[in-house]
């Protein structure tokens, strides 16, 4: 047996919240969309990791999802525009990350992250 896939299943009664910090912030595509469920992601192959914290590291609560993106000050940039209190960060951590946390629409804390 091979792991092929993990997806993150966040409950919200509001699924269209989710489209400004996802698709239109973060530049995820809709993968599907039934109304009830909407899947944001992309067709490039991604590592599958799942982590489990005590912490999130230099003192911060743990989140609820981590996304690295290939350039975390225009990921910085796009969420200041769009409106979202960044919570944590920027801060360049001692593990070899460059990394902020944000709320998204639907109150889940969100670990934005660079490998420097």
């Amino acid at each position: 047996m091979k792991v092929r896939r993990i997806v993150a299943n966040i409950e919200t009664q509001d699924v269209a919240a989710a489209k400004r910090f996802y698709q239109d912030v973060l530049g995820l595509d809709v993968l599907m969309d039934q109304g009830w469920i909407a899947t944001y992601g992309s067709e490039e192959k991604m590592q599958v990791q799942v982590s489990l914290m005590a912490q999130g590291g230099s003192g911060t609560p743990v989140p609820d999802l981590s996304i690295e993106v290939d350039d975390v000050e225009a990921a910085l940039r796009g969420m200041k525009a769009a409106g979202f209190a960044i919570e944590y960060g920027p801060a360049d951590e001692p593990w070899g990350v460059r990394r902020f946390y944000v709320r998204d629409p639907l109150g889940r804390l969100v670990n934005i992250l660079s490998h420097r």
